[in-house]
Formats: C-alpha cells, sequence, structure tokens
C-alpha cells in the first residue's frame, strides 16, 4: 500500500511533527513506519515496542529523532532528541509535503 505521509503539523517549540498518514492503524505502524523510513532515507537505530506506545530511535541523516506512535490517540509522530536541530525537523516536513 502507497501512504501519503503529506499532511503534518508542526511544532516548533516542542519539536514534534505530527504524521497522518492515511488509513493509519496502530497494528499495523511497523509497516507504516518502514514505507516512512524509505522515503525519508532513515535507519533505525532502536526499537522499543510496548502495548500502547511504539517508539523508534532513528536517524536522518545524522539527526537523530524518536519515531512515536500511540495506540489511543492513533497517531503518529517525530520528535527531536536536540531541540537546537528543528531546522532538520522542517526540512523533514517539507520533503513528506512533496511527495
Amino acid at each position: 500500500m502507497d501512504y501519503d505521509f503529506s499532511r503534518t503539523v508542526i511544532n516548533l517549540e516542542l519539536g514534534t511533527l505530527v504524521v497522518t498518514p492515511t488509513a493509519f492503524e496502530f497494528d499495523d505502524f511497523a509497516t507504516i513506519a518502514a514505507v516512512l523510513l524509505a522515503r525519508l532515507d532513515a535507519k533505525v537505530i532502536d526499537k522499543e515496542p510496548s502495548a500502547d506506545l511504539q517508539q523508534w530511535l532513528i536517524d536522518v541523516d545524522g539527526c537523530q529523532l524518536l519515531l512515536k506512535a500511540e495506540h489511543y490517540t492513533a497517531s503518529m509522530w517525530l520528535e527531536l532528541l536536540v531541540l537546537s536541530e528543528i531546522d532538520d525537523l522542517i526540512f523533514i516536513q517539507q520533503l513528506l509535503s512533496r511527495h
């Protein structure tokens, strides 16, 4: 399935980028995340799964972020580890909006 990741909401103060893919289901997070990571040319460093929250540490061109998904809110987002790297998050948002 081809996912559309172009609907995003960025919060510059928190360093988060909410990504709303089409037809997001928490149980399909691993599949959806794999497509997103391929689109960003990102690498997974670590995975911390749980029943209600998936949390992956990823690297996008030297910028480390958390890719998170939550069951109860049916949401998925990227979160900066270092708030000063906000330009990288803005770049990711722009990249996703082009697809």
